[in-house]
C-alpha cells in the first residue's frame, strides 16, 4: 500500500485546483472578499461606543445627605383612610332600613376617601378613582375643632380656612394627634378646640 506525502506534486496540484475553484465561486457571490479572508479565532469584532458626556469631567452625582437638608422637601405624617371601626359599626346597624344611608355613605368613606397630611400641606382625595383633590396649605388654617366619635375612638376634624371654607374630614383615625399636629404647622397659634362626643 503506497502511502503519498503531504508535498507531493499530486497533492500540492490538488490544493491549487481546490484554491483556484473557491476563487472562482467567491468571484460571483455579493461579497467576494468575504471567503478570500482566512478566518482566525483570535480576530474579534470591535465597536466603538460614542458618550455624550465629556469624558475629561467626572459625572456629578447627588448625595442623598444634601437632599434631605432642603427644607422643601415633603414628610408624610399621616396618610390613611377613614377608621376601619365607623365602616364595621355602621355594616352592623344597617341591617335596619332608617340607618342604610349612613351604611351607605361610611362604605363610601371607607373605599373611597383618603386623607394625606405631610410637613407643607393637607390633601383630602375622594371620588371612584380619586379624580376629586383638594389641598391646603397650612398657612391658611384658621381653627381647627374636633369633635369625638363612639367613645372617642375615632373622630372628625373640623378645619377653618382664612377665608372661611370650613373643610369637614369625618371618621379620621388619631384625629387629636392630626388636629394638634395641624394646629403646630400654622402659623399663627390657635387653641384646639373640642367638643363634646357624638355618635356615629
Amino acid at each position: 500500500m503506497a502511502s503519498t506525502s503531504l508535498l507531493s506534486p499530486v497533492a500540492t496540484a490538488a490544493a491549487n485546483s481546490i484554491n483556484h475553484h473557491s476563487l472562482h465561486l467567491s468571484s460571483k457571490l455579493p461579497f467576494p472578499k468575504l471567503l478570500s479572508k482566512p478566518i482566525s479565532r483570535n480576530n474579534r469584532l470591535s465597536s466603538r461606543l460614542h458618550v455624550s458626556s465629556p469624558t475629561d469631567q467626572p459625572a456629578t452625582t447627588a448625595t442623598p445627605s444634601s437632599s434631605s437638608k432642603n427644607p422643601k422637601d415633603e414628610t408624610i405624617f399621616f396618610d390613611g383612610g377613614a377608621h376601619y371601626g365607623d365602616l364595621l359599626a355602621n355594616l352592623l346597624l344597617g341591617f335596619t332600613l332608617l340607618w342604610l344611608p349612613l351604611t351607605l355613605a361610611a362604605v363610601s368613606r371607607a373605599f373611597f376617601l383618603r386623607y394625606r397630611f405631610t410637613n407643607l400641606r393637607v390633601t383630602v382625595i375622594s371620588g371612584l378613582t380619586g379624580e376629586d383633590r383638594s389641598d391646603f396649605s397650612y398657612k391658611v388654617i384658621k381653627d381647627v375643632q374636633v369633635v369625638p366619635r363612639f367613645i372617642g375612638e375615632w373622630g372628625d376634624v373640623i378645619i377653618t380656612l382664612t377665608d372661611g371654607t370650613k373643610v369637614d374630614l369625618r371618621s379620621v383615625p388619631r384625629f387629636r394627634e392630626i388636629a394638634k399636629y395641624c394646629l403646630s404647622r400654622a402659623e399663627k397659634p390657635v387653641v384646639l378646640k373640642e367638643t363634646g362626643a357624638k355618635g356615629f
